[in-house]
């Protein structure tokens, strides 16, 4: 039987409870699994949303094994690609739980099934095809309107953010760039950056002033 301290014991049930939680939130798409990696012959502790085919008590994967081996292997490895004995392609997410003295005793990991988004992703871009063209140029769009919404919207990256997202203080801010870019001169401007902000044209001009 394997030996573990109370801390130890607590924080392997309190793992099991954070996955629980995530695959709930990223259900059917988020395979879940705790690995207990100090009974590495039977380390799978738990698995939530199963893709993989694996069952509790499989052994540790190498990943696993390497940070038994070796408590500096880096604790989170987020995003690397992997795949499911079938063949279908992978993005995973390991975090290495340590106890007191510093060793790894278990380990979160998130494996994501990428071909059902490819399968999304085909379906969007056939959709978003555009083949033909017309017989003259056609515009729904002022123009300089992409101008205006590209110019927000690296705004809002540069925020880690969505332009809708923007606190007020922020789209004051914004609407004072566009504004010295001359970008607010452009026809139907204020208009444009309402919608793409989400706010009223009245919150623009009063950004504006």
């Amino acid at each position: 039987m394997i030996q573990r301290t109370p801390e130890q014991q607590l924080l392997l049930e309190q793992l099991q409870q954070v996955a629980d939680g995530i695959a709930q939130t990223f259900a059917p798409f988020c395979e879940v699994v705790v690995h207990d990696l100090l009974n590495p012959s039977h380390a799978v502790l738990a698995i939530h949303n199963n893709l993989s085919g694996r069952e509790a008590g499989h052994p540790a994967t190498e990943l696993g094994l390497a940070r038994i081996q070796d408590a500096s292997v880096e604790q989170v490895i987020a995003n690397y690609p992997n795949s499911f004995s079938d063949g279908r392609q992978v993005k995973s997410t390991s975090i290495g739980i340590k106890d007191a003295d510093g060793q790894y005793i278990a380990a979160l990991c998130m494996n994501i099934d990428l071909s059902v988004f490819q399968g999304f992703q085909g379906m969007l871009n056939q959709f978003v095809d555009i083949q033909m063209t017309a017989p003259a140029k056609e515009t729904f769009d002022p123009m300089g309107a992409d101008a205006i919404r590209d110019r927000i919207n690296q705004f809002a990256a540069r925020l880690a953010t969505t332009p809708r997202a923007l606190k007020a203080e922020d789209r004051r801010t914004l609407v004072k760039e566009l504004k010295a870019a001359g970008l607010l001169e452009l026809r139907r401007a204020m208009e444009i950056v309402a919608a793409h902000l989400g706010v009223s044209r009245a919150s623009v001009y009063g950004y504006a002033k």
